[in-house]
């Protein structure tokens, strides 16, 4: 028989009971140690849940949730330009001239709706399919949270006749929404400044707010998006219009590559209440550059739609390849995926009304029916354009082949270094760690043998392994998979790390979750970093973003005071412990040494000052803007040289210490 949990209480004390002493004396958990936060103080109370973290990220979450708002506008057909501005002190404006939120009385809550939008969760328009058929953002609780996390937030609307008004303090309205004016124009401002009491004091960085926008306009084509930072004396100002969308993203992207086909291929269409927009092109690399976006939002994980265009491009690739008997003679066996990957620079959009999404950090399109829907588009559409121009297949198609045969060439060499690790265990160069759990061991892959030698007896045997690198390394841009795998440089690299390779690496088998990049503090060291990096870019980049890979940070200088010894890490420390331990600047009875490389210190010193958690100087290599780092990685490792030459000529007058 059912009971009730508040059987024997008085009728109304569930409402005032106070937490009781166990014997141990601590609470005991009761009903009363439940709170419900009313309004937008759960927001405040527990921001990372709305906004992701506190940090860089969550602050620039902010200024994408009040400029996703204005894309929804423009998606709707009601808007085409937007201007966000940085103003001096951190304040963040953002202006449109969409139709302007409602002010009217909200039928339900007797207030204006403006107040409701801006002051409570899951209010706005994005819930009523008659209002925006398809929106992006936090399905309409992105501006309220915003307000709720802002030490004061101002709104101003014009709905022509009229301008209205409303300002807030930590969410909460200082007075009711006020007629301040008169207008012939629609349309929304938004001004905040951000509570610092809840996010980390960080600044907004406007290389990543520009980056962002930049994706917006290529995403919405037509549409003007305006970036201007205020906050210092020379106004930094960017406008990015491309009425061709995706298919100018796409030359954006392969702006420093050689394309197999001198235009990308572009279409777009629409069916079952899905639009769809796909552009690609090939180019001369060995690389897959391949970005899909949902309503805007980039599905980082992938997803149905992605699975309806790589099925179709595979189908209409070996539909054609049955076609060239010239090239069939040359290879006749299917082509995979894998084999037309290679130097694919693609973008797919999709806009589809109530998106869902799978995946832990909800970056993964699930709607089953989207991909049919991609993949009769794409065999369609792809069908006829090459139909029309026999030239560009053929030209993709013999890449492909290449691809191809590299393939068989990869998957041998992949099984020579298994049958190698089997039979001898991992690289004999690697001195391995005792611990086996990878969240406690890190792997210096240290510049030399000799550096890799103190480096080894230096070490905390417990949970540092050492591999020393020997050799000029192999510049993977220029390279096939196959050509990597057989590398002798690399090769101990990747069976170190023990996760695979490209399309084959799995981040949850890698053997230690820090990987420390240690070389020497000179231009070849610079060398070795770089080479490494573009390395882990291009072929195992969930290092990256995992957060697994670190630059340890050597010393410049060793400084001798007597019995006294202190290491600079940089010029600016050399000065001013110079400065602190000597009188009227006199140098004289003080020996600097200038380390030149790893291999000049001793053991005890390498533990010292570059290999000790407790005081050594490590930076984690973030991959922030997956755009920016691929044009960056082309452009100083690839093939053309032009682009190279002038980034120099550009940056050359902010050098100011060239180690040569």
């Amino acid at each position: 028989m059912e009971q009730s949990i508040l059987e024997g209480v008085p009728e109304g004390a569930a409402d005032h009971r106070e937490p009781t002493e166990t014997a141990s004396g601590k609470s005991s958990y009761t009903s009363s140690s439940i709170q419900i936060l009313k309004g937008l103080e759960a927001v405040r109370k527990r921001p990372g849940m709305y906004i992701g973290s506190t940090g860089p990220d969550g602050l620039h979450h902010l200024v994408y949730e009040i400029v996703d708002n204005s894309i929804d506008e423009a998606m709707a057909g009601y808007c085409d330009e937007i201007a966000i501005s940085i103003e001096k002190g951190n304040v963040i404006r953002v202006e449109d001239n969409g139709r302007g939120i409602p002010v009217d009385l909200h039928p339900s809550e007797q207030v204006s709706t403006l107040q409701v939008v801006m002051t409570q969760l899951h209010a706005g328009g994005k819930f009523d399919n008659e209002t925006y058929k398809v929106s992006g953002g936090l399905h309409g609780v992105g501006v309220s949270v915003v307000n709720a996390l802002s030490e004061w937030l101002e709104v101003t609307v014009h709905r022509a006749p009229h301008i209205y008004y409303q300002e807030y303090r930590k969410g909460v309205p200082l007075q009711d929404v006020a007629v301040i004016g008169d207008t012939d124009r629609n349309g929304t401002t938004v001004r905040f400044m951000v509570d610092y009491s809840i996010l980390d004091k960080e600044n907004y960085s406007y290389r990543v707010l520009t980056e962002r926008f930049r994706e917006l306009a290529f995403l919405n084509k037509g549409i003007q998006i305006g970036v201007r930072d205020e906050r210092e004396e020379e106004v930094k100002e960017h406008h990015f219009h491309y009425e061709g969308g995706i298919n100018e993203f796409i030359k954006h992207l392969n702006e420093s590559k050689k394309a197999v086909h001198p235009e990308p291929i572009y279409f777009e269409g629409e069916d079952q209440q899905v639009k769809v927009e796909i552009a690609l092109q090939y180019n001369d690399r060995f690389d897959e550059v391949l970005f899909s976006f949902v309503n805007n939002i980039n599905t980082r994980e992938g997803g149905t739609h992605l699975s309806g265009f790589r099925s179709a491009l595979t189908r209409v690739m070996n539909e054609q390849l049955k076609k060239k008997p010239n090239l069939l003679k040359i290879f006749g066996n299917p082509l995979v995926g894998d084999d037309l990957r290679e130097g694919l620079t693609a973008v797919v959009s999709v806009k589809l009304p109530d998106p869902q999404f799978q995946g832990q950090t909800k970056s993964k399109l699930g709607n089953t029916y989207v991909q049919g829907v991609v993949s009769s588009l794409m065999y369609e559409k792809l069908t006829n354009y090459f139909d029309e121009y026999p030239a560009v297949i053929e030209a993709i198609l013999a890449k492909a082949i290449m691809a191809a045969k590299a393939r068989f060439a990869a998957r041998d060499a992949r099984l020579k270094i298994r049958k190698a690790s089997e039979g001898a265990g991992l690289p004999g160069k690697l001195a391995d760690c005792a611990e086996k759990d990878p969240a406690l061991c890190e792997i210096f892959i240290v510049e030399g043998d000799s550096a890799g030698g103190s480096a080894k007896q230096g070490r905390d045997r417990q949970n540092q392994a050492i591999l020393p690198l020997w050799g000029k390394m192999l510049n993977v841009e220029k390279a096939r998979e196959d050509k990597v795998l057989s590398n002798e440089k690399l090769q101990p690299v990747i069976a170190s790390l023990g996760a695979g390779l490209g399309v084959h690496f799995d981040p949850s088998k890698v053997r230690y979750h820090k990987v420390i990049i240690m070389a020497d503090a000179d231009v070849d060291g610079s060398h070795i970093r770089t080479l490494l990096l573009t390395f882990f870019f291009r072929y195992m980049r969930e290092l990256l973003e995992e957060g697994y890979v670190y630059f340890a940070m050597p010393p410049l200088y060793k400084i001798t005071f007597g019995k006294k010894s202190f290491y600079a890490y940089n010029e600016e420390e050399r000065k001013r412990i110079l400065l602190e331990n000597t009188k009227d600047g006199d140098l004289s009875k003080v020996p600097i040494q200038r380390y030149k490389g790893l291999g000049e210190m001793n053991p005890d010193q390498l533990w010292e000052t570059t290999m000790n958690p407790e005081t050594r100087s490590l930076t984690q290599v973030t991959l922030e803007d997956a755009v920016e780092a691929d044009e960056v990685f082309t452009m100083l490792m690839g093939e053309e040289v032009e682009p190279r030459k002038r980034f120099i000529e550009e940056n050359a007058v902010y050098v100011s210490n060239l180690d040569v």
